[in-house]
């Protein structure tokens, strides 16, 4: 074993330990927890040449070191595989994830699934309208002067729409609307469904008019909505836990969470379904999510990215573990919403 070799070992027992302990480790704890084959002398030159070259670090004035974010870097770069999880595992999650009724159940569920799974907080995006299509419009008389309108998208979303009328409902206008819809929207992805209904709507008969118009707007309007700006979080109590020591830090995961816009900004990196992205400490441009380790995966069909999901810990986090939990929720989210 080369001497570089050596010293990953040394640093991969650090990160082990103080991911356990949130304690600092000496060379005399990891001469007795490890069988690193070396003597303690080398195990204490090894953390010393691990310290000048910025991998590992002595807070305070205490006699063990921790890793820093290039320490933490380099222990998840030459991870050569993410551990799958078990059998059983991955059976649990399919089945608590199959259960779902509808696209808001499954993101719930996979959200709550991944926080308890990683004691940390995690965060799901909604499907990408822009390559959402409308499978089905449904018109639904509701009395004599309002319509509701259902829009199911082919990921599974579900968008209600009620329409206020200044005319009565008549069957002629039903009928001319359905066609619309049918004709224009069914089928077209939510774009186009949008350019096609505006230019429909422009040539119906004058006497249904006062009925379409109104009801082609409020449609209109669901379909240019960003459902893919919206969130779904959960476990921020793990948050409270995971800082405890660093309130100051806290805070500003907190203020971050709170942030939409952060959070985006974040899964925005993610390219295709089921590569694990982990970004480390001051490798997040938010100054708030500066002590926080970032492990976050594209779920999709095949090579098309719908949306992203991710889970924010403190950098001493369990890496391994959080990695496979992360990819194996986005991968059957990605079926599940792929399937709908």
């Amino acid at each position: 074993m080369s001497a570089d070799d050596r010293r990953f070992q040394v640093l991969r027992a650090i990160v082990a330990d103080y991911v356990a302990t949130h304690e600092p480790v000496g060379s005399k704890s990891l001469v007795e927890r490890h069988q690193l084959g070396v003597s303690p002398a080398t195990i204490r030159n090894d953390m010393a040449a691990l310290e000048d070259e910025g991998y590992i670090a002595q807070p305070h004035t205490s006699a063990g070191r921790i890793p820093t974010d290039k320490g933490y870097r380099l222990f998840v770069d030459r991870l050569s595989q993410v551990k799958p999880l078990s059998a059983g595992e991955r059976r649990a999650i399919q089945a608590f994830l199959s259960e779902a009724v509808d696209l808001e159940d499954v993101l719930r569920r996979s959200v709550r699934l991944l926080a308890q799974l990683t004691r940390q907080v995690a965060f799901v995006q909604y499907p990408t309208l822009s390559r959402s299509s409308v499978r089905h419009v449904e018109v639904v008389t509701l009395d004599r002067r309002r319509l509701l309108l259902v829009v199911i998208t082919d990921t599974g979303r579900v968008e209600q729409r009620l329409v206020e009328l200044d005319t009565d409902v008549t069957d002629e206008g039903l009928l001319a609307l359905r066609t619309l819809f049918a004709t224009a929207a069914v089928g077209r992805r939510l774009g186009d469904a949008a350019s096609a209904l505006t230019d429909a709507a422009a040539t119906v008969d004058p006497d249904v008019r006062p009925l379409v118009v109104p009801s082609v707007a409020v449609l209109l309007d669901s379909l240019v909505e960003h459902p893919e700006e919206r969130l779904v979080l959960s476990g921020t109590s793990h948050a409270t836990g995971a800082w405890a020591d660093q309130p100051g830090a806290l805070r500003g995961v907190l203020e971050a969470l709170d942030e939409q816009v952060t959070l985006l900004k974040l899964l925005a990196a993610l390219e295709t379904p089921d590569a694990v992205v982990v970004s480390i400490g001051s490798e997040n441009d938010d100054a708030n999510l500066s002590t926080t380790a970032l492990v976050s995966a594209g779920y999709g069909s095949g090579q098309t990215l719908m949306g992203g999901l991710a889970v924010v810990g403190p950098t001493r986090m369990d890496y391994p573990g959080t990695m496979a939990a992360v990819r194996a929720v986005a991968r059957y989210v990605g079926e599940i919403v792929a399937g709908r």
